[in-house]
């Protein structure tokens, strides 16, 4: 070996770039599990079970690419290679912003009580009537699950209470549906008293079931709204967001 062909062999030799592309091959196969596991179930290729599995491997896997991108990015750092740097930095910068949803879900459940029936009359809760056969072939029970969970909602969720709006029961009707439409919601029965709808997740597919009660009160009429999800004990706060979503969309009905 020559002075020149050792001076012309570029620092970190081949390596370097070759473990800067492994990571970003890496990245690529972790975000197909994590992109595809909901398809999967939606399309019913997988089963539940099978889809988490494929987006705990997409976890791992990502973690794995991030590992590798950064030992390029500081390895060609070091040694001055441009390529492989920028390539390492891609896989890190792109694996913090692929696994930020799955840690905000994460951190969520840390926090939201394992329930999945809101409703703002834990008391008295609406009852669901149309759908409540759909609910019956699901795993969860059609019947609010009573005063524990709502013992567990007050304390997590105290901000979930019915809404008085200043209107006659036919126009607070009009208005209810206007906000679940807008909602995006399966409207599944539709009466004066009392709108029953289902709500679909973008990514699994899931169903969460919503029934809406209308009630004349001496200042106007009452919303109760009852949010359930069909499957999983727990929700991570889904329902309560909901909720909450719909009285924001029924406000700016009345604006």
């Amino acid at each position: 070996m020559t002075l020149r062909d050792h001076q012309r062999r570029p620092r970190g030799g081949r390596w370097l770039p070759r473990l800067a592309w492994f990571s970003l091959l890496v990245l690529l196969l972790a975000a197909l599990l994590l992109a595809g596991a909901g398809p999967a179930y939606r399309l019913e290729l997988l089963p539940l079970g099978s889809a988490f599995d494929m987006l705990r491997r997409g976890v791992y896997l990502s973690a794995g690419a991030a590992t590798l991108g950064l030992l390029a990015l500081i390895a060609a750092t070091f040694c001055r290679r441009l390529q492989p740097a920028l390539i390492g930095g891609v896989v890190v910068v792109a694996t913090a912003a692929m696994l930020a949803v799955p840690w905000l879900h994460w951190q969520r459940a840390q926090h939201a009580p394992p329930i999945h029936d809101i409703t703002t009359d834990t008391e008295n809760p609406p009852a669901f009537e149309t759908l409540a056969a759909a609910r019956e072939a699901a795993p969860n029970a059609v019947e609010y699950p009573g005063e524990a969970v709502a013992r567990q909602q007050h304390e997590a969720y105290p901000d979930i209470q019915p809404v008085i709006l200043d209107l006659p029961l036919g126009f607070a009707r009009d208005v209810a549906e206007a906000a679940a439409l807008d909602m995006g919601w399966e409207i599944a029965h539709n009466s004066l008293t009392q709108i029953e709808a289902t709500d679909t997740t973008t990514w699994f597919g899931f169903k969460d079931d919503v029934v809406i009660r209308l009630s004349e009160t001496d200042d106007g009429t009452r919303i109760d709204v009852r949010s359930a999800s069909r499957l999983g004990r727990g929700d991570v706060g889904a329902n309560a967001a909901r909720i909450r979503d719909y009285f924001a969309a029924v406000e700016r009905r009345l604006d």
